[in-house]
């Protein structure tokens, strides 16, 4: 009996006010930030993979229009990033109800590879634990969350992020490091320093 494929959630609601313009259709390398992250997911073997889109959503279903994914509005997107994360974890309640876990991730790192979710992945099939990225003497997303703590990303704060989740959880959480997640792409400057990166992705 072969395990289920563990559902992606990408958060891609916000409005991008410091980036000046919408980061999810920003190009990097001949695709977009949004684009680029639902292939990861799906390269990785996330199934199904749902985008949380908020103040842009048609525009957003068009960059991703010919890919395998599900988009969701969260239509009290302003409130904070905590109530995408809610809208995401009950999409997947409702695709993939058997689902075990859930991988949680943003538009704006770009430099995440297949790679580092995969190992997020087996991390989490290994030790049961929320397994969450290790960057910048901190952690953060991308992300696995076991079942069990669903409840807990579901009752975070609006304004809150899976971070604090992840900072609460303390020793029951397993770290795997990826020191270039610590480029997400907020501002202009993000934005220019990524480009010249030019990594070897």
């Amino acid at each position: 009996m072969t395990t289920p494929p563990i559902p992606a959630v990408l958060l891609a609601a916000g409005a991008s006010t410091r980036m000046g313009q919408p980061k999810q259709l920003l190009p990097y390398q001949g695709r977009t930030l949004l684009r680029r992250a639902a292939e990861t997911a799906l390269a990785a073997g996330c199934a199904p993979v749902i985008i949380v889109t908020g103040a842009l959503h048609q525009e957003l279903v068009a960059e991703v229009a010919d890919l395998p994914v599900q988009l969701v509005h969260n239509a009290v997107w302003e409130a904070g990033l905590g109530t995408s994360i809610g809208v995401g974890v009950q999409a997947v309640e409702e695709a993939a109800p058997e689902a075990a876990a859930v991988l949680i991730m943003l538009t704006d790192q770009p430099l995440v590879t297949p790679e580092l979710l995969r190992e997020l992945l087996k991390e989490w099939q290994q030790s049961g634990l929320p397994v969450a990225t290790g960057y910048a003497s901190s952690v953060g997303v991308p992300a696995v969350f076991g079942r069990l703590v669903w409840p807990q990303l579901l009752a975070l704060p609006a304004a809150a992020g899976a971070k604090l989740l992840l900072q609460r959880l303390g020793d029951e959480l397993a770290v795997v490091p990826f020191p270039a997640a610590a480029l997400d792409v907020d501002t202009p400057e993000q934005y220019q320093q990524l480009l010249g990166e030019a990594p070897e992705v």
